[in-house]
């Protein structure tokens, strides 16, 4: 479920910049094909890395969670802990702890782009409560996101980068300089189905872009032409939980919110 935004009772649309997300299982190329695509846009947005690659981050409340969780999971590249749900939870609460961090940079018009947001969460937490049922993976990280939704806007656009999964596995390993086990392969081939499942929920806020069927030239600018677009005409965006009164989390214009 995408957080509807604030529809107003007429022609204003909020200042503030789109917040998009990258998606996708480690080794599709989301942090080389973002920073080309950065690279060909006027106006470079600002980039909240993804889990894996702020472990070593800037000390705060989002690492020291992120730490513990590393932590819990013994060196895991997946962060699985034992604990799914709990560290659902805890790893909702960072996307909440980088909302945060960048409502400033939205409300004066910047581009934010998240290097996993909620989806990646809904993904892996999904797969790891229901590993042998691919249906009730998708009803579960569905209603993540819902819960997600509850407590923070969804973004405005997501990118699900999708390739051959073993692609993906040998670029992680050369990557990492370590070989998966074949446990952490499968893991990998399943949640990059569960990805497009996903995303197949709700298109008008995901768009899918297949490595096996566009060169590396045309998937960077195909990102670039999605992140500019995403400028146009943005609606105010409210705190889910405070109800339809709520002013803006970025203008602070006070409008009601319309169901669609």
């Amino acid at each position: 479920m995408t957080i509807t935004p604030i529809h107003h009772h007429h022609d204003r649309y909020c200042t503030r910049g789109p917040l998009i997300s990258i998606e996708g299982i480690t080794g599709v190329g989301k942090t080389y094909l973002t920073q080309r695509a950065f690279d060909t846009l006027e106006d470079t947005p600002l980039l909240l890395e993804g889990f894996s690659q702020r472990i070593d981050g800037h000390p705060g409340l989002g690492k020291g969670l992120l730490g513990a969780l590393r932590e819990a999971s013994g060196g895991d590249p997946f962060l699985r802990g034992g604990a799914p749900m709990a560290e659902a939870l805890i790893l909702l609460a960072i996307k909440r702890h980088d909302l945060d961090s960048v409502l400033p940079d939205l409300a004066v018009g910047r581009t934010v782009v998240e290097g996993r947001s909620v989806d990646s969460t809904a993904v892996c937490q999904a797969l790891l409560l229901h590993p042998d049922s691919t249906d009730a993976a998708l009803a579960t990280a569905t209603a993540l996101l819902d819960l997600a939704a509850s407590y923070r806007p969804l973004p405005d656009l997501t990118i699900l980068i999708t390739d051959d999964p073993a692609q993906a596995v040998a670029r992680t390993q050369r990557r990492d300089q370590c070989v998966l086990t074949t446990e952490q392969s499968t893991f990998m081939h399943n949640a990059a189905s569960l990805y497009e499942r996903v995303a197949a929920t709700d298109p008008v806020r995901c768009r899918v872009l297949d490595r096996r069927t566009v060169d590396e030239h045309e998937a960077a600018e195909q990102i670039r032409a999605w992140i500019h677009n995403a400028r146009t005409d943005l609606d105010c965006v409210r705190e889910p939980w405070q109800g339809p009164e709520a002013r803006c989390m970025c203008c602070g214009h006070r409008a009601h919110a319309a169901a669609i």
